[in-house]
């Protein structure tokens, strides 16, 4: 497992996530994410023209999925432990592969498609939803994570009017 780690500042706090593409950029997506300072990408890309389109917005950090398996997507990490303004935030494309939560105050991740926002014992877990092709009958989403200090704030953006 290729893992990465990066320390950022940002300056208002205002990160925008976005998963499980799969190669797909819908309009929707860019709109909800304009205002970002910051993009993470929890996996399954797709194509790196999803990267280089979501770069037009602001800088982007991103994971491989579990279907990101073409020769671009080798040099993109499997995870990445970021610290952000302080504050340290792990991702990983599929949570159920997380072998510790020690010493993060969130956890991003993707693969299951579905939004959520959840906090277990102290820890923030967010997973953006699909901004991709639709499976099954689960919303397209994207969410937006607002830093404050140390106070975290989370928004899942449904895409679909």
């Amino acid at each position: 497992m290729f893992s990465a780690r990066k320390r950022l500042k940002i300056g208002i706090g205002r990160i925008g996530l976005i998963s499980d593409t799969h190669g797909l950029v819908r309009p929707e997506a860019l709109t909800a994410l304009k205002e970002s300072e910051l993009i993470i990408h929890a996996g399954d890309i797709g194509k790196p023209e999803v990267l280089e389109r979501l770069r037009t917005i602001a800088p982007v950090v991103a994971i491989r999925g579990n279907n990101d398996r073409d020769s671009w997507a080798k040099k993109i990490p499997d995870s990445l432990d970021l610290n952000i303004n302080g504050l340290k935030l792990y991702v990983i494309h599929n949570v159920n592969e997380l072998e510790s939560e020690c010493g993060f105050q969130a956890v991003i991740s993707g693969h299951s498609h579905e939004p959520s926002v959840i906090t277990k014992n102290g820890i923030l877990f967010i997973n953006p939803g699909s901004a991709g092709p639709r499976r099954f009958k689960l919303p397209i989403a994207v969410a937006r994570l607002q830093i404050k200090g140390a106070k975290m704030r989370v928004k899942i953006l449904n895409l679909e009017v």
